[in-house]
């Protein structure tokens, strides 16, 4: 078990184990291993990043990506004692960004506790309701937990599911829950859905470039998780921190036909 998770705490668990990922542990532990050994190292940067848009699609899929953002973290492994994780609400529509009640979330690879310091200073904040509607059967930030159990020690995260949400609502929760080197931010997303292969790959390449432009204006349409993403980039061009894009594919390039696919992309944002 991760962070310390006593025996009564209650568990968020697994809800998409065995289908968006393996649900036999040592399976899981290699797949997840070799995806992040496998995958392109991004190009050298003085530190590694802050925080991350990574896709959550099945591992077949957009785990090549994925993988690919998680590599760039390897370094801080030490120093990473908590994770702000933030998706899209795929199953749940409703207003504002939502927080969940649970005390741990459960993966086949052991449970991480939920940082309820951090959950609590986020609530105060005003722009975050506690509720575990929208966590319940939600895959967006249950994909990324095996890729960090992996990667990181000991950890806690803070978990945020985003409904309808301004930018600057989401830039104002991600503030305050910014840490500092302790603290990894991830934003959980995909790009485009149900293109062809060639229509995808040009929408997807517009879309890249508004997230390094760090233009905060994106739709929904461009990415599931445009809500999160662009609350992200608001405090990117806030702060005047570098994003730059680690990979991006399709599931035509991964594990799919290229009639109807889905765009996958992964870049990172860097504290000066």
């Amino acid at each position: 078990m991760m962070g310390g998770v006593a025996a009564n705490t209650r568990v968020r668990q697994a809800a998409v184990a065995g289908l968006f990922y393996p649900g036999e542990p040592s399976t899981l532990r290699s797949t997840a291993r070799e995806l992040i050994e496998g995958a392109a190292a991004e190009a050298q940067r003085s530190t590694p990043p802050k925080a991350l848009i990574v896709p959550h699609a099945g591992f077949p899929y957009s785990g090549p990506v994925a993988a690919a953002a998680y590599r760039t973290i390897a370094a801080r492994r030490a120093e990473i004692s908590r994770v702000v994780l933030i998706g899209p609400s795929h199953r749940v529509y409703f207003h504002g960004i939502a927080v969940s009640q649970a005390g741990a979330f459960s993966t086949p690879l052991g449970d991480i506790r939920v940082d309820a310091e951090l959950r609590t200073k986020v609530l105060a904040g005003g722009e975050v309701v506690a509720s575990d509607v929208p966590h319940a059967a939600e895959h967006c930030l249950e994909v990324q937990l095996p890729f960090l159990q992996m990667l990181l020690g000991e950890f806690t995260i803070l978990p945020l599911v985003a409904g309808r949400a301004s930018a600057a609502a989401v830039a104002r929760v991600l503030a305050d829950a910014w840490g500092g080197p302790e603290t990894l931010v991830l934003v959980s997303s995909d790009l485009s859905h149900y293109h062809s292969y060639a229509s995808a790959r040009s929408l997807d390449a517009e879309t890249a470039a508004a997230i390094v432009a760090r233009d905060p204006s994106l739709e929904p349409e461009q990415a599931c998780g445009a809500v999160a993403i662009n609350g992200l980039l608001a405090l990117a061009r806030e702060r005047e921190l570098a994003v730059v894009e680690v990979a991006r594919l399709n599931s035509g390039d991964t594990a799919g036909d290229r009639a109807r696919v889905v765009g996958y992309g992964a870049f990172a944002v860097h504290e000066p």
